[in-house]
């Protein structure tokens, strides 16, 4: 069976709750959608907003304080907000990745301490994290463990190696740039081989519930695994799945079942927060981010702006301002849309006046160095 690229488009939409926000409680929904990327405190509950109707982000709240869902450093080597139950699996098939990446890191090897010592220490790490520890604390802990101070540098690539969860500490969205950390409760196995291979499909199986149909080369570049180890994953999975031929000839797979709605589906337009997950888990991210539009949307930093969805692909950018939100079209967009849009943002801009009006305020420059523009309008409340 062949899928087009519009039929792509529509199936990630679908599975990412962005068809249709949906009555759906907080942590189901980061169950649904498989993983919400953190780096920014704010962009998973923005994330929830566009994806379940009536969202009240204190059920965010509860569900992170209560650690039904947890923040922690996972696929692509950077902050994910994940169910409790996949947090396991995950870090378990994201091992190699972040076991080279950390502790063969410049910052790590250069403090002295070996990949070695990193495996012995863990243990002891994650017993001192039995409850919440700030990283200072853990910082100073090293240090006398080991008998010599340890560098700032080398303690961030052990902790974002270790399996830590971030504590949430209150605030509008729940964490803070300097967080304390507990030893994760469900703990992984890690450096076993057979874990990884064990781990590595279940990941697969729910990337391809949340982002599917999918190639081997999406499935890689979600958790930045080596390719071989998703196809042998994919492999063993073979009787489960079902292959499809993309729009460029490429072999696709997903589960049977799953929706894949027709491509004719309306798509509402959204206002997506910075790093949307679905600007990034595809090695091809034109499904729903054009080639065109790429290098403005990701920076050169990697920061990844917040984006205006248009008939599912973005088509500009918006950040929010005192009056409203700011909306930067990339290309000329039909007045109907501009509509569309103002009613998104003045809905999105009320959900942000009890908690954070000026929400990214701290990435504006990217708006002061200029990006390229069809129309640029303040979307200001009704």
């Amino acid at each position: 069976m062949v899928i087009t690229a519009r039929a792509l488009n529509r199936s990630t939409l679908a599975r990412q709750l962005l068809l249709a926000r949906e009555p759906i409680d907080a942590a189901d929904a980061v169950r649904r959608v498989v993983a919400l990327q953190a780096q920014e405190p704010a962009s998973p509950y923005l994330a929830l907003w566009n994806r379940i109707s009536g969202f009240d982000p204190a059920g965010l709240d509860g569900a992170v304080a209560g650690l039904r869902v947890v923040r922690s450093t996972l696929m692509r080597i950077t902050l994910h907000l994940v169910h409790r139950e996949d947090y396991r699996a995950f870090r378990e098939a994201v091992e190699p990745t972040l076991r080279a990446s950390r502790l063969g890191d410049a910052r790590f090897t250069a403090s002295g301490l070996t990949a070695a010592d990193a495996d012995a220490l863990l243990p002891e790490l994650l017993d001192f994290a039995d409850r919440p520890r700030t990283g200072a604390e853990a910082q100073a802990w090293l240090g006398e463990r080991r008998g010599t101070p340890v560098e700032l540098p080398a303690w961030r690539m052990l902790r974002q190696y270790a399996p830590l969860w971030h504590v949430p500490a209150g605030g509008p969205w729940s964490f803070t740039p300097r967080p304390s950390y507990v030893a994760a409760a469900t703990r992984p196995v890690l450096t076993d081989p057979d874990a990884v291979l064990d781990s590595t499909g279940p990941l697969i199986r729910r990337y391809l519930e949340g982002f599917g149909p999918a190639s081997v080369a999406d499935m890689a570049q979600f958790a930045m695994i080596q390719r071989a180890r998703a196809r042998k994953a994919v492999q063993a999975l073979r009787d489960e799945l079902e292959e499809l031929e993309g729009p460029d000839g490429t072999v696709l797979f997903d589960l049977p079942g799953a929706p894949r709605p027709d491509e004719d589906t309306p798509a509402p337009p959204r206002l997506l927060p910075m790093w949307d997950s679905t600007l990034l888990v595809y090695a091809d991210r034109s499904r729903v981010l054009p080639a065109a539009y790429r290098k403005l949307v990701i920076r050169v930093n990697g920061d990844v702006l917040p984006t205006l969805l248009v008939d599912g692909h973005v088509a500009g950018v918006w950040r929010s301002v005192d009056a409203g939100i700011e909306a930067t079209a990339f290309h000329p967009l039909p007045e109907e849309v501009w509509e569309a849009l103002a009613a998104e943002a003045g809905a999105l801009f009320a959900f942000l006046a009890d908690r954070d009006p000026r929400v990214y305020r701290r990435y504006d420059h990217w708006w002061v160095k200029g990006l390229p523009a069809a129309e640029t309008r303040l979307l200001t409340p009704a």
